[in-house]
Formats: structure tokens, C-alpha cells, sequence
């Protein structure tokens, strides 16, 4: 029996065969890259390779300088005998699953995915294999995503009330990828004007630029002296909250769009007006649903609840391993990795 294709070493996922790395947590020779948030994208590499949708923002994130290649999604390409190719993940703008096959034997990393429909990406690719890595950072059946269309509406008439009040509307998200699933979900509903923190809108332009349509926006920061902000509706990252760039909406009610808001704590924790329940990853039904449809034999489980789901799938009959990650979800990144790099 051939040893794993992928191991676990102390920079990260490594595939031994063709010599590389997949989202490693520091720098190595070549890393290959599922998608540009900070968890999953690190800097110091000497090289990396991405699905080219994600070129923009991985950029973006990276050094000016990084040496950044780039294939297709479903384009194979060779690496030292290893087969390797990039499916689109649903997750954010350029997020990929990576296909690593070598001597018939298929693992697939997930890194971070979603099953709902996304404008601002490409949906989803089913992807068969005998090995996959999935992430499980929604990896508890408490965690049940409503249909987004109600969540959007929800959002909407907690703007209409608010503006009817005289307060701004601030509502935080994850300046990559969440903030422009809110803004091309709000894209017709008629609210605003919409201004974004300077790490936002950084990020809108690359996705305009790849011609993904979003809400018109303007950066708060750029206002001139005296702007009104009491209709308004500001998206800005959770790294904003409790700021002094919070200073300038006057009166405004807070909320968080995230799947973390499906535990009302977090809401009271975090002093949120409201939580509006929208993720970009799996929620519980739609975790296993996938694992299930790759038809894998092995299943690692990494980022996030590991072991619940190890264990659920353990009593399936399915050989499932946990495997530790540097930083276990987004959580641990919201306020830091996801906008640390992008300046207001």
C-alpha cells in the first residue's frame, strides 16, 4: 500500500510526490493556494499557484512582488509526475478545491466551500476522489443556514427601521468575499446610499474588475466634511467595531453577518443590535450531504469543529481522521488575517 499522498508536517499540507504545499501556514518553495483569505493564503512563499479567477485578490493580499502562476479551473497541469487541478469551491471570488492525483490515487482539498448560489463566484464543483480534506468550521447540526433570500429581506427592513429612525445602518462582514455577497445580494433592493470602510472597497474594485455586479458604493472615509450618514448603510469589516473611524455615522444600530450569528450568545457577546445569519461556508446538512457525494473512502476533517464530525462519520462506517490546523476557522481570523493587509 502506497503511504498517504498528503501529510501533515509543521508548515502545513504537504504532498511528498510532486514537492509542494497546499495553503501553507509559512513560507515554502511552491505553495498552491485555495483561495486568498489569510488563514488559507500566508506570506513568504517563493512561489504560488492559484485558480486564475483568484489572481485580483490573491494579489491583493499578497506582496506586490509574489510570484503568482495561475491555470483554469479543470485545467491539469503536472507537477514532478503529480496531476493537480483547481474546481471552483462556491466560497469567495477565485476559491478552489485542489485535485492532487498520483498513481490513480485522488485526494481533494476542499479548503473553504459552499453549496448555496453565489453571484460573486463560481458555484460549487462536485469533485470524486478516494481522499478528501474537507474543512468543518460549521461542523455542528446546530448549524442550519436559512434560504439566503430571507436573510437579505431581513436585512433590508432592519435598514428600512433604522432610517426611518434617523440612525445609520452599520453592518459588519468579512471585508473579502462576505461584503460582496451582501452587496450583490442588495444590489436592487433599493437601500442606501452605501458606504464602505476602506477595506472594502478595496476589495469591490477587484471584483468589479472581474465583472461581478455588486451595489454602487463610496468610500466613507473619502466624504467631505458634513456627509450625513443618518440614512445610510455602511459595510465594514468586524476589525471596525468599537473603532474612533466608527465616530463619524453619529447615532447607528450595529449587526454581524455571519454563521456565527446562528448562536445568540455570540450576538450578546460581541454587543450587536442584531445578527443576520449568512455564511460562505457549509452548514451541517450540506457538509455531510458533499462528503457523501465524493463518494471518498478517507475523509481528513480539518478547520473548525473536527471531532464532532470525525466522530459522526466514524459511526458511518467512513475512515475519517482529524487533522489539526495553525488556525482552527474564521473566527480566529475575522479581525485580523482577513483585513490586515487591505488599509482603510
Amino acid at each position: 500500500m502506497h503511504a498517504p499522498l498528503l501529510s501533515l508536517t509543521a508548515r502545513g499540507l504537504y504532498c511528498e510526490a510532486g514537492d509542494f504545499f497546499v495553503d501553507p501556514w509559512e513560507g515554502v518553495d511552491r505553495a498552491l493556494i485555495t483561495h486568498a483569505h489569510g488563514d488559507h493564503a500566508r506570506w513568504g512563499s517563493r512561489s504560488y499557484l492559484a485558480a486564475s479567477a483568484g489572481e485580483s485578490v490573491l494579489r491583493a493580499r499578497l506582496a506586490p512582488d509574489a510570484s503568482i502562476s495561475t491555470v483554469e479551473y479543470g485545467e491539469r497541469i503536472t507537477i514532478n509526475g503529480v496531476a493537480v487541478s483547481f474546481h471552483p469551491a462556491g466560497h469567495v471570488l477565485g476559491s478552489s478545491q485542489i485535485r492532487i492525483e498520483h498513481r490513480g490515487d485522488v485526494w481533494v482539498v476542499s479548503g473553504d466551500y459552499k453549496c448555496e448560489p453565489d453571484p460573486t463566484c463560481a458555484p460549487f464543483e462536485l469533485v470524486r476522489c478516494h481522499t478528501f480534506v474537507t474543512e468543518s468550521t460549521f461542523g455542528l447540526p446546530v448549524y442550519r443556514w436559512c434560504p439566503q433570500q430571507e436573510v437579505f429581506a431581513q436585512i433590508v427592513d432592519w435598514w428600512r427601521s433604522n432610517s426611518a429612525a434617523g440612525r445609520a445602518s452599520v453592518i459588519f462582514a468579512y471585508a473579502l468575499g462576505k461584503a460582496q455577497r451582501l452587496l450583490a445580494g442588495l444590489r436592487d433592493a433599493h437601500v442606501g446610499p452605501i458606504y464602505t470602510h476602506g477595506a472594502v472597497e478595496r476589495l469591490n474594485v477587484r471584483y468589479r474588475d472581474a465583472g461581478i455586479a455588486i451595489a454602487e458604493t463610496a468610500h466613507a472615509s473619502s466624504q467631505p466634511k458634513g456627509t450625513r450618514f443618518d440614512r445610510a448603510l455602511i459595510v465594514a469589516p468586524p476589525s471596525a467595531a468599537g473603532s474612533t473611524w466608527m465616530r463619524r455615522f453619529g447615532d447607528y444600530s450595529t449587526a454581524f453577518a455571519s454563521g456565527w450569528m446562528q448562536i445568540r450568545g455570540t450576538r450578546r457577546r460581541r454587543a450587536l443590535d442584531r445578527g443576520f445569519v449568512l455564511s460562505d461556508h457549509v452548514d451541517w446538512p450540506s457538509l455531510l450531504a458533499s462528503i457523501d457525494a465524493t463518494r471518498a473512502e478517507r475523509v481528513w476533517v480539518t478547520h473548525g469543529f473536527r471531532e464532532p464530525l470525525v466522530r459522526w462519520l466514524t459511526e458511518q462506517g467512513i475512515d475519517a481522521t482529524s487533522v489539526a490546523s495553525r488556525w482552527e476557522g474564521e473566527e480566529d481570523f475575522e479581525s485580523s488575517a482577513k483585513e490586515e493587509d487591505v488599509p482603510a
